[in-house]
């Protein structure tokens, strides 16, 4: 009897010993590899900023690239830009009250139920200090899945310059085209407000063929076929973060500032004009 105690024991024992060192081992691993999965997430981070604004170079580096790339962090609400590093992680803020605040159903047309009130933006800088390239981070809900994506738009913040997505679950085949490279090519050229005065976005995915023929084709993007209800989420996405619960406040004030710089220097070349024609 006593040997099959002291047999059980054993047993238990060489369990328990596999069990900690197990632990331990993976505890270990998690802890060692951390630096290098965040590392790997802020390269696929960078690439997917980079491809959105059609930034390639074979020959650099992604840090190389994304050099040219300023980040900054933009206050929902008022548009304004602010001191906040930590707020370029959205998607943990969407999930801190403290952080974000709830949408009510009328509102909430891209389904995301919280909304961070901080959200990173991207810019491409001339040498002159004007916006070249503006990136923004836009998600919203499909069929099966919310898509997270980068929609970049020209310096006149107007015109779209590329859009990609970087995550989602959408079928493949049907949703799942919204990868394709050709409709993402699509939306190149295309034209996101009536006017620009317009806070309300004109762009949307329609369904079937764009008519280009026919006015508004410039706010108009080809449908997926089989995908009405992904292809509904990327319109509400698009009405929702590039509206007034979104980025509108933030293109509105970059175009202030870019209309007082052109003024400034028409005033500039203006006097200078004048000097010369005086001597």
């Amino acid at each position: 009897m006593s040997s099959n105690n002291d047999s059980i024991k054993k047993t238990v024992t060489v369990a328990v010993v596999l069990c900690v060192v197990c632990s331990v081992v993976v505890s270990a691993a998690a802890v060692l590899l951390k630096p290098m999965q965040q590392y790997n997430m802020d390269q696929d981070r960078k690439s997917n900023i980079l491809r959105a604004a059609g930034i390639t170079d074979p020959s650099k580096t992604v840090d190389e690239l994304f050099s040219q790339i300023t980040t900054r962090i933009v206050d929902i609400n008022t548009g304004e830009f602010v001191d906040a590093p930590e707020a370029e992680d959205f998607r943990r803020a969407a999930g801190d009250p403290s952080r974000s605040m709830a949408l009510d159903r009328r509102t909430d047309i891209a389904s995301i139920k919280r909304q961070p009130n901080l959200m990173p933006v991207y810019m491409v800088e001339s040498d002159a200090g004007g916006i070249e390239t503006l990136i923004l981070p836009v998600y919203g809900y499909g069929l099966w899945s919310t898509m997270y994506g980068f929609l970049a738009l020209e310096g006149d913040l107007n015109t779209v310059a590329g859009l990609g997505f970087y995550e989602h679950a959408e079928t493949p085949g049907l949703g799942g085209e919204i990868d394709n490279p050709s409709w993402k090519a699509s939306w190149i050229g295309k034209q996101i407000y009536p006017n620009v005065e317009a806070t309300q976005p004109a762009l949307r995915v329609v369904k079937g063929s764009v008519d280009t023929s026919v006015a508004g084709a410039e706010h108009r993007i080809d449908g997926l076929a089989g995908a009405t209800l992904t292809a509904n989420g990327v319109t509400n996405m698009i009405q929702f973060w590039l509206g007034e619960t979104g980025y509108a406040p933030l293109i509105a004030n970059l175009r202030a500032e870019t209309q007082a710089v052109e003024e400034v220097q028409l005033n500039d070349d203006a006097a200078e004009l004048g000097s010369a024609e005086e001597v």
